[in-house]
């Protein structure tokens, strides 16, 4: 006989912790399921408990004060419709506008998406160009852990049997800023991605602003014409690579390279190159490997264009499939 799945539910952080030290690894904790409950059903996991999340007061909510924190119980769909997100840091507004269907949004949460360590996991790369550290609690204490740090291979992730992820705290942006997210994919919704590009890019502000009519139609030719006559220098730019690796990684050689300098064109597509050569990618169903370090010379491009487009607006366009660069 199947002995039955314990599923308590507990109202305050510290009652979940309780629970979490009692089972240790024999428990996980859950709050959209999206994820969990589809590995239950195939018997990839196979739990004593679920400790449900969802009755915790304080996981959902978004506040900016110094710095945006975003409780990990937060759904996709509250980041979607944020305004505050969407105009600030949009890479992560661009990665769950993609994610899933509004179904999915409507319950997945980033803590669950950034938890299970998917290499696939769309709000990771947005996450790391963004600087953002997860805090950790258990019984013992909390720690704070830098994103760049958290995921340890596919599917593992530093945190301890013992630790809920309790909110997501990402530093404002300096000025002349501007970040976006690349999710390339067969079709345009339920999809996993075969390759995910963020870019978060800080102008000098000596060369800031730019001309402000590159969302006209015919945009991106603007934008190469840009680069060429103003050329605007890079105070610092962040490049992150999901499905690329065995974790989410940052292309550092590439932004190294960008680092401080004047935005060319020339200086572009070497970055892009470079950020080609540092993926790990593998072959997989989704796509062989060596189209996607190709996707990631490709999109790395577009991505900093996207940048530079969003600091000369001032605002934050969704992000189309741009033409060719």
């Amino acid at each position: 006989m199947t002995k039955m799945l314990d599923y308590p539910e507990p109202e305050t952080l510290a009652e979940a912790l309780t629970l979490l030290a009692h089972y240790g690894d024999r428990a996980m904790c859950i709050a959209g399921g999206t994820d969990v409950i589809p590995r239950l059903k195939k018997k990839q996991i196979s739990p004593e408990a679920l400790i449900s999340l969802n009755r915790v007061a304080g996981l959902g909510s978004i506040d900016l004060n110094g710095a945006l924190r975003i409780g990990a119980g937060t759904t996709h769909r509250t980041i979607e419709k944020s305004a505050l997100i969407r105009e600030r840091f949009s890479a992560l507004t661009d990665a769950v506008d993609v994610l899933g269907s509004v179904q999915i949004r409507n319950v997945g949460t980033i803590g669950g998406n950034i938890c299970t360590a998917a290499p696939s996991a769309d709000t990771a790369p947005p996450l790391l160009v963004l600087g953002a550290q997860a805090r950790a609690v258990s019984l013992k204490g909390e720690r704070m852990i830098p994103l760049e740090t958290f995921f340890q291979g596919p599917g593992k992730s530093i945190l301890t049997p013992e630790e809920i992820v309790t909110e997501f705290i990402i530093p404002t942006p300096l000025p002349c800023s501007a970040s976006a997210y690349w999710k390339h994919q067969r079709r345009l919704a339920l999809d996993l991605p075969i390759l995910g590009v963020a870019v978060q890019l800080t102008l000098d502000k000596r060369t800031c602003p730019l001309p402000g009519n590159l969302n006209d139609e015919g945009s991106w030719p603007a934008i190469w014409q840009a680069l060429a006559q103003e050329r605007p220098v890079c105070r610092e730019v962040k490049i992150a690579l999901g499905v690329a690796a065995p974790v989410p990684m940052r292309a550092r050689k590439a932004e190294a390279l960008l680092q401080g300098q004047v935005l060319t064109p020339e200086l572009l597509e070497e970055a892009a190159r470079i950020a080609s050569e540092e993926a790990q990618p593998r072959d997989s169903v989704r796509g062989e490997a060596w189209y996607r370090k190709e996707m990631v010379r490709v999109f790395v491009k577009r991505m900093v264009l996207k940048c530079v487009e969003r600091i000369a607006c001032g605002e934050t366009p969704a992000v189309e499939l741009p033409g060719k660069a």
